[in-house]
């Protein structure tokens, strides 16, 4: 992820690449999310079964979550913020395929960072009363929600293939919206296998996963109904328009 960000777009190599080549960016950014522990396995995973690794339940996790968010949530962005995709592409419900493995690796990045700032931050209050831990963590994630949406937001207005109508709108509003994703995904990832005594099945990893795809999508839709213009609000759903 960090080459496609300071290679790959700097650079403009992807001037030079075509289906095939876009495809091949989004493989090289995903794999290693699964290579790289696989060869670096710490040791308290080795001696364990496949699915009670921990980074295989989280490969899965982050998975299931980015599949959900590109095949359905890039519709909103299409219609609500008028965002659109233009370089050349192989894709799957109108969204570029090296997205889902491009998605894939930015959003291992975005949870391993939220889990280390988020197990600090528990550390650093646990000696407090119960609803002063909730409401920092709750502020904690809120904050860190929000500014890893806008930090993206930034960085991919560099990539000309990225078409966005209003782009002050997407800076403000745009990043709030996306920020819903995290504010869902953040505290429920970090849940996974965080207390030692409550280890997460594969089966669970999925269905926490499959339940906040669910939770992001009711509040991104309410969005919809609720700030957009007429014309967003009496059409249909946007990822079965």
């Amino acid at each position: 992820m960090v080459w496609a960000l300071g290679i790959v777009v700097p650079f403009k190599l992807y001037e030079h690449a075509g289906k095939s080549g876009y495809m091949a960016i989004g493989l090289c950014a995903s794999l290693p999310c699964i290579i790289l522990p696989w060869l670096l396995e710490h040791k308290a995973d080795r001696s364990k079964p496949w699915s009670q690794k921990y980074w295989v339940k989280a490969n899965i996790w982050i998975a299931i979550f980015s599949f959900i968010g590109n095949y359905f949530w890039t519709h909103y962005f299409y219609t609500v913020l008028g965002a659109e995709y233009t370089f050349p592409s192989w894709r799957l419900n109108e969204v570029p395929i090296t997205l889902y493995f491009m998605t894939h690796a930015y959003f291992c990045f975005y949870h391993a960072l939220s889990n280390v700032v988020l197990r600090r931050t528990a550390y650093a209050v646990q000696h407090s009363p119960r609803i002063c831990q909730w409401l920092t963590l709750a502020t904690v994630v809120f904050v860190l929600a929000y500014v890893t949406a806008l930090m993206e937001t930034v960085t991919i207005a560099h990539f000309p293939y990225y078409v966005i109508k209003e782009r002050s709108k997407m800076y403000t509003w745009g990043s709030v919206f996306y920020a819903i994703y995290f504010w869902v995904s953040f505290p429920v990832f970090f849940m996974m296998d965080e207390k030692p005594r409550k280890v997460w099945s594969v089966w669970e990893a999925t269905k926490d996963s499959l339940a906040s795809g669910m939770a992001v999508t009711i509040l991104l839709d309410l969005w919809r109904i609720s700030f957009t213009d007429s014309k967003s609000k009496s059409s249909t759903l946007p990822w079965l328009s």
